[in-house]
């Protein structure tokens, strides 16, 4: 046995090892050795009987959770194993939430900690209700536009008599008449007054990162990128045109559309960087 994603050997025990019982809830569950060397070796604890009555209290204490100690002995050494199961609700430490990663004990802030609060509540970042926006806000060409793309393709049949209301709930994007921020990233007026970001630069690089020759930014919402960001590559970018295959699905071709579809508008802006290399260009997703 040895040290791994879920088990931690530590000599003695310190009350900031808290942080790593909080990791292991927040994460896939592990074990945590006292009295255990960086080889695995026992090294027996003087004040086992203390610890094995304080460190359940202390966890129980600090994290508001349960977790397993046992004593253990090896020849005429002692030593504890703090068994930490996952945990469905996020735990905590004195307001501060931690998870384990491979072997690393990270602290949890900004996005990384909302998406992780999400995640737990059975939530995902575009499906939560964006209170200040109304249908005031949403862009009916857009609307119009995804409807008659959606009737085409056959994937989304009887909508084109429905209101934009009907509609989005039909579609999910309301949760009692409130838009949910889907509806904003997809047919949002002016998607960036909510979320500054929902934005794409596209560079265009020579022989070397350094080397930027010029650039593109795009903003909208994201029925908009999805035609406008392949029209400005292929019109500025591209020595020779792509062929785009409509703007809800690509199957073939050079442009990334996950980059737009696959993430959260709460970090950074979606950046693209054309770079020219061994005579061929390519895409980079730098975001």
């Amino acid at each position: 046995m040895s040290e791994s994603q879920n088990i931690e050997w530590k000599q003695n025990w310190h009350d900031d090892y808290l942080k790593w019982v909080c990791g292991f809830a927040n994460a896939i569950a592990g074990v945590i050795f006292i009295g255990r060397d960086d080889n695995g070796t026992v090294t027996h604890l003087e004040d086992y009987r203390k610890l094995l009555e304080s460190i359940p209290n202390k966890i129980r204490e600090h994290l508001g959770i349960i977790a397993q100690v046992n004593l253990h002995q090896e020849n005429d050494a002692y030593y504890l194993e703090i068994i930490v199961p996952p945990y469905t609700v996020p735990v905590s430490l004195r307001g501060r939430y931690y998870y384990r990663t491979g072997s690393t004990k990270l602290e949890l802030t900004g996005n990384a900690l909302n998406e992780f609060l999400l995640q737990k509540s059975g939530k995902t970042w575009d499906n939560v209700p964006e209170a200040g926006a109304t249908f005031d806000d949403i862009d009916t060409n857009s609307v119009q536009a995804s409807v008659k793309d959606a009737e085409r393709s056959g994937r989304m049949p009887d909508v084109f008599d429905l209101s934009t209301e009907e509609l989005f709930e039909k579609l999910r994007l309301t949760d009692n008449g409130v838009l949910k921020r889907g509806a904003i990233i997809l047919f949002g007026k002016d998607p960036n007054r909510f979320y500054p970001n929902l934005m794409v630069k596209i560079g265009r690089f020579g022989t070397d990162d350094a080397d930027l020759r010029f650039q593109e930014t795009e903003e909208g919402n994201l029925i908009q990128l999805l035609k406008n960001v392949p029209n400005v590559l292929n019109h500025k970018f591209f020595t020779k045109q792509i062929d785009f295959e409509g703007i809800q699905r690509v199957e073939k071709g050079e442009y990334p559309v996950s980059a737009l579809v696959h993430r959260t508008y709460m970090g950074s802006m979606v950046q693209l960087r054309i770079v020219k290399r061994n005579r061929k260009q390519r895409f980079e997703n730098i975001d």
